[in-house]
Formats: C-alpha cells, sequence, structure tokens
C-alpha cells in the first residue's frame, strides 16, 4: 500500500529504566517524582571525579535467559527487554508471520543507540590485554555493533519491512520513532517497532563526559543531583536503559481490534551546524525544528498542552531550549506544561527519545503529566510553565504534547503525539 498521509498511531510501548523494569513502574515512579539515581558501589567508581548513575532497576536477566543474555551487549538487552513488553502490550504474542494480524514484510523495525556496545568493546578489549587472544569473545563483533539492538529485535519479532539504526547521539531514539513514523505514512510497513537503548555506565565514558565539564560532582546527593531548571544545576547525570513503542497505521489497527493510545502526528528535524558539543546558545536550530514539525504537520501551537523537554540539566542547554520554544511558539508557550523527567531518569543518551517517547504518550492517554524534581530555585532565565513538585493534570478535549529530543553534533528533533 502507498500513501504518504496516513494516519500513524501508538498501540503499543515497552520500557526497562532506572526507576522500573517496564513500563508500568517506570510510569509509575515518574508521577511520584522517585529518582532513579543513585551512587556506584562498584570498586572501579571509587576514584572517578563522577560516581552517581541512573542503574537500570530490573537486571535484563530476569527477562531474558542468561545463556541469550551472554551472546548480547546490555544496549541490546535492554532494548529486547522494552521491545517484547511493546509487543505483547500492542497485543501480540507470536512473531510476524505466526501472528495472522502481522505480515511479516509489512513489519519494520527502528531502534538507536547513541554509543552502541561500548561496554562490550572496552571489557573485550581488556580481555585481549590481561588474559590474551583466544579468550576473546566471538559474539565481541555483533555484540558491539550499533545497530545490534535493531537487528535483535527485528530478528525476534520477524520484521521484514527493514530493521534500521538512527545514529544521533542523544536525538537518536527520537529520531528513530520518526523514521517509523515516515516508514508507515509513507506505506514502507504497517507496522513498526521503534525506540532507543543505551548502556554506557563505564569508567571511561563516565571519566570522558566528566573531563567535558557536562556531568554534575555531586556525588554527596545523588538523588538531587539532576535539576533541570534549577539555578544551581552542573551537568547531567548518566543513565541506562530502553523505551520502545509499537506504531500502526490506524486503519491496520482498527482492522484488528488494537487499543490506541495516541496518534503519532509527526517530526521535526533540524541540525545547528554550529559546535559538536555545544548547543547554539540562541536555540534558533532548536526553532527551526519546532517550526518544521509545524509546517510538516499543521500542528496548531494552541494545541499543545504538555511538552517533555529534553533539558538535560545542563547551564547552557536547558536555557536554550527555553529561548526556542519562545521563539517557535510566542505567547502560546505560557499555556504549555512542561517537565524534564531526566530529572528522575538521568540522561539515557540515545535511550533518552525512546522513554520520553513513551512517557510522553501515557501522560496524553492519561491526562497527566509527571514533575521535574529537585528545582529547588527555578533559575530566573527560564520563562515558561515548569511542573514543579508533583504530577499535574492534562485539560480535557483533543490536546497535543511534544517530545523534544536533542544531541551532541548539533541533532534537533521534536516528536508530536495527539490524543484520539
Amino acid at each position: 500500500m502507498n500513501s504518504t498521509n496516513r494516519t500513524v498511531v501508538v498501540t503499543g510501548i515497552g520500557a526497562t529504566t532506572p526507576l522500573g523494569g517496564d513500563a508500568a513502574s517506570t510510569w509509575e515512579g515518574l508521577l511520584a517524582g522517585r529518582s532513579g539515581i543513585s551512587l556506584i558501589e562498584e570498586d572501579w567508581a571509587a576514584e572517578l571525579p563522577v560516581r552517581i548513575a541512573g542503574r537500570i532497576a530490573v537486571e535484563p536477566t530476569e527477562t531474558i535467559p542468561r545463556p541469550q543474555a551472554r551472546k548480547l551487549d546490555r544496549s541490546a538487552q535492554f532494548a529486547l527487554v522494552a521491545a517484547q513488553e511493546a509487543w505483547q502490550d500492542a497485543g501480540f504474542t507470536g512473531r510476524a508471520g505466526e501472528e495472522a494480524a502481522v505480515d511479516p514484510d509489512r513489519l519494520g523495525a527502528v531502534v538507536a543507540s547513541g554509543i552502541g556496545g561500548v561496554t562490550t568493546l572496552l571489557d573485550q578489549y581488556d580481555v585481549l590485554k590481561e588474559k590474551g587472544v583466544r579468550r576473546v569473545s566471538p559474539h565481541t563483533v555483533p555484540m558491539l555493533m550499533p545497530n545490534s539492538p535493531a537487528a535483535n529485535v527485528g530478528i525476534a519479532l520477524g520484521a521484514r519491512a527493514g530493521v534500521h539504526t538512527p545514529v544521533s547521539a542523544c536525538a537518536s531514539g527520537a529520531e528513530a520513532i520518526g523514521y517509523a513514523i515516515e516508514m508507515i505514512r509513507t506505506g514502507r510497513a504497517d507496522i513498526v517497532v521503534a525506540g532507543g537503548t543505551e548502556a554506557a555506565i563505564h569508567p571511561l565514558p563516565i571519566v570522558a563526559f566528566g573531563n567535558m565539564m557536562a556531568m554534575s560532582k555531586n556525588n554527596d546527593d545523588p538523588q538531587g543531583a539532576s535539576r533541570p531548571y534549577d539555578r544551581d544545576r552542573n551537568g547531567f547525570v548518566l543513565g541506562e536503559g530502553a523505551g520502545v513503542v509499537v506504531l500502526e497505521s490506524e486503519e491496520h489497527a482498527k482492522a484488528r481490534g488494537a487499543k490506541i493510545y495516541a496518534e503519532a502526528i509527526g517530526q521535526g528535524i533540524s541540525a545547528d551546524a554550529h559546535h559538536i558539543t555545544q548547543p547554539e546558545p540562541s536555540g534558533n536550530g532548536i526553532a527551526k525544528a519546532l517550526q518544521n514539525l509545524i509546517d510538516n504537520t499543521g500542528l496548531k501551537p494552541a494545541e499543545i498542552a504538555h511538552i517533555n523537554a529534553h533539558a538535560t540539566s545542563t547551564p547552557q542547554g536547558d536555557i536554550g531550549e527555553i529561548k526556542a520554544l519562545r521563539q517557535a511558539f510566542g505567547d502560546d508557550v505560557d499555556h504549555m506544561a512542561i517537565a524534564s523527567t531526566k530529572s528522575m531518569t538521568g540522561h539515557l543518551l540515545g535511550g533518552a527519545g525512546g522513554v520520553e517517547t513513551v512517557a510522553t504518550v501515557l501522560a496524553l492517554k492519561n491526562r497527566i503529566a509527571p514533575p521535574t524534581i529537585n528545582i529547588d530555585n527555578l533559575d530566573p532565565e527560564v520563562d515558561a510553565d515548569i511542573i514543579r513538585g508533583e504530577a499535574r493534570p492534562l485539560p480535557e478535549g483533543t490536546i497535543a504534547a511534544l517530545n523534544d529530543s536533542f544531541g551532541f553534533g548539533g541533532h534537533n528533533v521534536v516528536l508530536a503525539f495527539r490524543t484520539v
């Protein structure tokens, strides 16, 4: 079926995060304003300048058999856990082809990672140095490949319409979902399983981010370290996990009687072309992505009731995003309830867009948005309505919500969803 304007809907969600091993427990933690950040207890972290992170709440081996897990990098393990949950939540129990409602040639998978199998790469290099050539795992290459999470999800579900891995740093997960929307809208697939994953809690990435002055060193208060929009924020906190959604053409979903969480309206994309790590300070690139979203979808700013912001807790980034919202939407920003769930999960890098899309969709479905925690003193430059302290009900009627994701290299991706 070839069309360029098919309506796309969300029919399944899955997640594994520092707040919980599935979407329900993660959502419960977000609404409760609970932090998933803790001190890294392993010996390797004892002398590091940064010793805090958002560890996964439930190890993937609780779901994935250990023999299979040993052949997968943690990033792929997380992706499989979240994808299998989303697949079952969408009403499926077997692989495409086994399911009468799913043609494998009409099923796709788009699962992103910003860094890929970095822990496998670094750990196996240590094995090579310390134990010799013969001890290096023969599974190393398929484990460390950035496309490994997407490939393993595609194999597990039987997806043959295309399996893809966008890599755009911290915008990767959102870009994957945007790509999946277009796969369905343009007729390449009827169903696409999409999201992002990351597993980078390892000494080298932590030290490297720390030496860039990008991470919080508030080791004495792990749960209070991620503080987007607070005047005293001093960097992001690294998290791990995955978030995945099942996207489907509305026609296909209704034909099989699927439950529908929300409409996936579309995406806006731009690039800053400014600096490899620093955000463009005026927010012009982000504003362009927001404007592209409006132009591409016909969404009206007045419809937007909630924004799950990128806001990582960095001094420049948080303010640049607010400036961009004002540039693109003007006074309409005043009625948009904005939250940063990274205050609770930490920053999942390439997994952030996936997890935060799950949160955005659930906020619309349940008409309530989670808070931003740890704002003791709101930065006076934050000229917007930030949800603080406790979750906030969202308006009745047809409303939309955005998920913002931005990454090193100046990648800007904005996703839009609407109530059904």
